[in-house]
């Protein structure tokens, strides 16, 4: 069996990167917006080489290879059987969000999210002239693990509610929904007739092998007849540059008027992301296997340093490749400025619904990880000393 290589550095430094580019020239190791610092699969790699030695490019079509590949993945992991024609082809998991805001009610309604999430939830309802409401999750320490209050997520909505923008597995915290919450979920959304789009995009990065993942959609086919599913290679194989995502929408009325408001604005992606997306679910397994071996040391260490660090509280992580940082006990306006001032750039909380936490990206070589650490660990010290 091959062995990969996510020990090695990979110089992304003047490549116009988002995540390296934002300190090009400073002295900050930047551990914030979510991709990850290795080399794509070589399958990956091999195929787009070959893709680029054909030489053409050409308008394309979805290949009929990667939506069987996707058919048998789905069927094979969740035991989900789909119609290919469910299948709507996006050039990102955020259009995905802002095509359901907008195709979903009528300006002025509400829809529904939960804090922290990822920002693209926060904004979507507005853009689409919609009013945003929301729910902050919180920690239950005798179950250790944030959660969803129904009976509190029962009154924040109103009359005008008719989406819910769900994260499974959640970005920032980190969490897989068991069973037991997804069905108290749909169940909320079903009597509350409510829509559920629900971006599943870090689906395959589970770093608990007793625990799966489980499409909302697949509960009842009542639930799925609600549900708009966003899925992507992106994450998972470090592909958002490709802009390849997809959605999965059973109910066809619902997937009409999502290809309405899509129509003539969002496009297709390019051939070349097909291209990777294929390779990826179809040729990377071995590479994805070993990748969430590191990933799962690299979160455990994070774990373990971090919450040996004082005015810091942080929580083990189920899945992604995201930590997800108390700071207010730090005492500072703005945590994520202050380590950004000891060389560690990582994502503010406020940007996702919860100012004083910060989002730690160890998606990285363990060296940078390591030094990263060791500079929030030297800051927060010398905090203690001053104080």
């Amino acid at each position: 069996m091959e062995t990969y290589d996510f020990d090695t550095p990979v110089d992304r430094t003047g490549k116009e990167t988002l995540k390296w580019g934002k300190y090009e020239g400073q002295d900050i190791l930047p551990l914030w917006v979510a991709d990850m610092d290795f080399l794509c699969p070589p399958p990956v790699i091999d195929a787009l080489r070959e893709e680029v030695n054909h030489g053409l490019f050409g308008y394309s079509l979805p290949p009929r290879e990667l939506v069987k590949t996707i058919e048998e993945r789905l069927l094979n992991h969740y035991d989900w059987s789909i119609d290919p024609s469910w299948i709507i082809w996006l050039p990102g998991m955020v259009p995905g969000l802002n095509i359901a805001s907008r195709c979903v009610g009528e300006p002025g309604d509400d829809i529904l999210t939960t804090t922290p999430i990822y920002p693209p939830f926060l904004t979507a309802p507005g853009y689409a002239d919609r009013n945003a409401l929301r729910y902050e999750m919180g920690f239950d320490p005798v179950l250790e693990r944030w959660t969803i209050d129904f009976d509190a997520l029962e009154q924040t909505i109103t009359n005008k509610t008719n989406l819910f923008l769900f994260c499974n597995p959640h970005n920032p915290l980190g969490r897989i929904f068991s069973v037991e919450e997804l069905k108290e979920t749909a169940e909320f959304c079903l009597r509350n007739n409510l829509i559920i789009c629900s971006d599943e995009i870090h689906c395959d990065l589970l770093l608990e092998p007793s625990k799966s993942h489980i499409p909302i959609a697949t509960l009842s086919p009542d639930i799925a007849d609600r549900t708009i599913t966003l899925m992507a290679p992106s994450k998972t194989f470090n592909l958002p540059g490709f802009g390849c995502s997809f959605a999965i929408i059973p109910n066809p009325q619902l997937r009409t008027a999502f290809k309405k408001i899509r129509a003539g604005i969002v496009p297709d992606p390019a051939a070349i992301g097909y291209t990777a997306a294929l390779a990826a679910y179809r040729d990377s397994a071995q590479w994805h296997l070993q990748l969430l071996k590191y990933l799962k040391s690299n979160a455990d260490l994070a774990y373990q340093r971090i919450s040996r660090m004082p005015g810091l509280w942080t929580h083990p992580v189920e899945a992604t490749y995201l930590l997800w940082i108390d700071a207010r006990k730090l005492g500072q306006d703005n945590p994520q400025r202050f380590f950004e001032d000891h060389g560690i750039g990582l994502s503010d909380g406020r940007d996702f619904g919860k100012p004083g936490f910060v989002r730690l990206n160890f998606g990285c070589t363990r060296s940078l990880l390591e030094q990263a650490l060791d500079r929030m660990e030297t800051a927060v010290m010398e905090l203690k000393k001053e104080s």
